[in-house]
């Protein structure tokens, strides 16, 4: 009897990112779909809510547990230099366990946020790097790329593309950046965000008189090229964005407000001490599948963080996004709503109202267009698995060889 494929999945996953959750479950139902003899577990961020939440054994991504609290003490700083030694002969460890691993879609090779090269990109280079040592393929799946100003940073995530056995990208512009940075990308594909595999949930009727808009918020400071102005943007978007609820609140407007990441929960705190109404409440998504509801319910949705915007679109809703990268430009184009695009950097709320009625003018052709649209995506994801399959699941020999290798 042929032991079961050994699959790890790996990322900031569990940690408190709906995005990328998303994308690993979106992953795991392709798994337990396709390959339901596969032995999946995770090295992850927040291992504890993965077990939770998924039902896979899960590992501690970094041996240091404060990896993402800025160091300012010795000991910290210490623990940090230590812990990013320990971590190679974890991760190596770990990928020598495993058959395949799974990188589930996720920015992870871009820096549209601030990011530091001892971070995220130096255990994504650990990863592919071990993969290649021990024969492990690692498939980064769907992920988003995008140029990459620091020249360290840069090197990291050329060299772990380099690595990896398999890539596909979430937009056209992702395979374009890794091409730009030397890496051979003739025989890689473009598909749909994984989020859009998810289960949609019904769309909801436009109300009459309008109804309730979603209004989607990001702890936004910029990207990893903009820290010497990071509080000045960030306070430009939050006076944009608070000046725009409080207009559509002005015209009696119901408005749901809605995160993708726990640190978003400080702007929306923000946005509710400034417009102080009955109108403006927060929802308290857990998941994508909850965020999915909640646009679905609205008649309209304007949102900054790029699975917000998935989750709108994929529930067909009319959406207006406030843009912070060219990957949330690209997904609206894809959908049909390019348009409906407004700065993120430079929220102009007079501007923004003017769109935003433009938007809902045309929202019985758009939701036309939406569901057509993700019917073309369905299908592409499906090409996608199917491809996966192809590149990882061949066969079972590479199991077999491993498995004959370890037993004494």
């Amino acid at each position: 009897m042929r032991p079961p494929v050994r699959v790890g999945v790996f990322g900031l996953l569990g940690s408190g990112n709906l995005g990328n959750d998303g994308s690993l479950e979106a992953v795991l139902g392709y798994l337990r779909a396709e390959h339901p003899e596969a032995s999946v577990d995770a090295l992850c961020g927040g291992p504890e809510v993965v077990t939770a939440r998924y039902g896979i054994p899960a590992t501690r991504l970094h041996w240091f547990r404060g990896e993402y609290r800025t160091a300012s003490r010795a000991g910290a700083i210490a623990g940090k230099g230590l812990g990013k030694l320990v971590d190679v002969v974890r991760t190596a460890a770990w990928v020598r366990r495993h058959d395949v691993v799974i990188v589930p879609g996720m920015g992870v090779l871009e820096a549209t946020l601030p990011l530091r090269p001892w971070g995220f990109p130096y255990s994504l280079f650990l990863l592919c790097a071990a993969g290649r040592l021990f024969g492990t393929k690692v498939a980064l799946v769907g992920v988003g790329a995008g140029p990459v100003g620091n020249r360290l940073t840069r090197g990291l995530v050329r060299r772990s593309a380099r690595l990896a056995a398999y890539r596909s990208y979430r937009d056209a512009q992702s395979r374009d950046a890794l091409r730009e940075m030397g890496v051979d990308t003739a025989r890689d594909e473009v598909y749909p965000d994984l989020a859009f595999a998810l289960p949609t949930p019904p769309a909801g009727e436009p109300s009459n008189p309008p109804g309730p808009v979603c209004v989607g918020v990001m702890d936004f400071h910029g990207g990893d090229d903009d820290r010497a102005r990071a509080e000045e943007i960030h306070r430009r978007y939050l006076d944009g964005t608070t000046r725009f609820v409080r207009a559509l609140v002005e015209d009696g407007r119901p408005v749901r407000l809605l995160t993708g990441d726990e640190c978003d929960r400080s702007v929306v705190a923000a946005i509710l001490q400034a417009v102080d109404s009955p109108l403006v409440t927060a929802a308290e998504a857990t998941s994508l599948a909850d965020l999915m509801k909640e646009t679905a319910a609205a008649d309209t949705v304007v949102a900054t963080r790029y699975h917000n915007l998935v989750c709108a679109l994929k529930a067909g809703t009319p959406t207006l996004a406030l843009s912070y990268a060219a990957k949330s430009d690209a997904l609206m184009d894809r959908m049909g709503l390019a348009a409906y695009c407004h700065p993120a950097r430079e929220v102009d709320a007079d501007r923004l109202l003017e769109q935003f009625r433009a938007l809902e003018k045309r929202s019985a052709e758009l939701r036309r267009t939406l569901a057509e649209r993700n019917l073309v995506a369905a299908r592409q994801l499906q090409d996608q698995f199917t491809a996966l399959t192809a590149a990882l699941f061949p066969t079972t020999d590479h199991a077999q060889a491993r498995t004959r290798q370890e037993t004494p």
